[in-house]
């Protein structure tokens, strides 16, 4: 899987201390985007092209919290790339003990600038096949 670091900031956390739970959701857009600049493309590249990749469902299962400072890797892969849709996989564990954070997924589908449904591109196509994998759920 693609690895991405960010810091919990102070601004990130709640009253008891823990990174809010929103904030996982933010950080799997940043490694999703991150791993696509790592692929050689941008979100603003694929929306200039034509396709855009709105979230139809999103998940996040928290194992444990993260803390203000704490060193997080934000692990992205693609989990599964269908004709209409994809499935990004996202894994947040504290870089100083490895303990593993959280868990989650988010589908996206491919629509075109008119807003409806589209299949991908086949440069796109090609690209996420070469993404990283992450294991089915």
């Amino acid at each position: 899987m693609h690895r991405f670091e960010i810091r919990v900031r102070y601004g990130d956390t709640d009253q008891m201390g823990f990174a809010y739970h929103a904030h996982f959701l933010r950080w799997f857009e940043i490694g999703r985007a991150e791993m696509l600049r790592a692929l050689g493309t941008s979100y603003r590249a694929l929306e200039e092209s034509g396709t855009f990749l709105p979230v139809v469902e999103a998940c996040c299962r928290y194992l444990k919290p993260g803390r203000y400072d704490d060193l997080l890797t934000l692990e992205t892969g693609v989990q599964e790339l269908n004709r209409a849709s994809v499935r990004f996989a996202y894994r947040v564990l504290r870089e100083a003990d490895g303990e593993l954070l959280a868990l989650g997924s988010t589908e996206h589908c491919f629509l075109g600038r008119d807003g409806r449904p589209r299949r991908p591109q086949p440069e796109l196509v090609a690209l996420l096949r070469r993404a990283p994998r992450a294991a089915p759920r």
